[in-house]
């Protein structure tokens, strides 16, 4: 049986002598390393970044001032306004907390040979080294080439919110897909209900602008929100996928073997989510206790 491309440079990691400790020079010393925000310097990620607050502010703009406001019915008003904000406050906060949270990333240079004889590794216990970033990559790590960083469990460099989506953030970017899914469908049901309520009235009393003016805004609204809805409900269906059957989106592209023990799949979203199951799991701000949920169980 020929083995896959994975599989063969995992052979050739192997080797005792691919470690070569000598070549890698010692990690940078650093200071406060809990008080450092986490920021991927990626033009075309901070770009996409950008692009997705502006389009949440439209969303929030044509909402607010072009629906909600001039409408006549204050308590529809006040509920839709309500669970509008509070949903978009909840996407950017989980977007912000994706982008700006390691995901996981393994301390850089750390391969060197002080490092490796300080684990004590037993007799024919196997360790790799990535030699991009020079570092001991610990099981179900892969090196990222926009982060420049090994990630532990990564699933895909994700440019919208210029990170990686790894063990520490996925919580995070789960949550980011799922708030704005749902903020794209409820601006969809209310330019429905707008476009229904314009026609029954005069078009000049139903929007504080121009009738041209109000009919672009809201054909722009529905092509976002109709875009913004499949995309980031199929991601975030894939993404619950993955977290059940405990396989991130590398691991499935690449076919790798699996060398860790299988969990239920109430304890794999436990896993990433916190544990145990509370209305934390909803909240960007909180972070995941994984408490008796291992991150890893490896079969022997």
């Amino acid at each position: 049986m020929k083995s896959s491309p994975a599989n063969r440079s995992r052979d050739i990691e192997r080797q005792a002598g691919y470690l070569r400790p000598e070549h890698c020079a010692p990690p940078p010393p650093r200071t406060n390393s809990g008080d450092d925000m986490w920021f991927i310097r990626d033009g075309c990620g901070i770009v996409c970044g950008v692009i997705t607050w502006l389009l949440v502010f439209y969303a929030e703009f044509v909402v607010v001032f072009v629906m909600l406001l001039p409408g006549k019915n204050v308590v529809y008003s006040l509920i839709n306004g309500a669970i509008f904000n509070g949903l978009a406050f909840f996407a950017l906060a989980s977007h912000f907390k994706a982008m700006c949270t390691d995901p996981g990333a393994v301390p850089k240079g750390n391969a060197t040979k002080e490092f490796i004889e300080s684990l004590q590794l037993k007799p024919g216990q196997v360790v790799y080294k990535c030699p991009k970033c020079c570092s001991i990559k610990p099981d179900r790590a892969h090196h990222c080439s926009v982060c420049k960083r090994c990630i532990k469990k990564m699933d895909h460099h994700c440019p919208w919110v210029n990170n990686c989506v790894g063990e520490n953030n996925q919580k995070y970017f789960v949550l980011f897909t799922m708030y704005i899914a749902l903020i794209s469908l409820h601006a969809l049901l209310m330019v429905a209900l707008h476009f229904v309520f314009c026609l029954e009235e005069d078009w000049a009393k139903c929007s504080s602008f121009s009738p041209p003016a109000t009919v672009i805004l809201l054909i722009l609204l529905c092509f976002e929100g109709l875009l913004f809805l499949i995309f980031t409900a199929v991601m975030f269906g894939t993404q619950i996928h993955s977290i059940c059957n405990d396989e991130t989106g590398i691991e499935q592209l690449k076919k790798e073997e699996r060398r860790w023990a299988k969990k239920s799949k109430w304890m794999n979203m436990k896993v990433v989510f916190g544990h145990p199951f509370s209305l934390a799991w909803l909240s960007p701000f909180a972070t995941p206790d994984h408490g008796k949920a291992s991150l890893y169980q490896y079969v022997v």
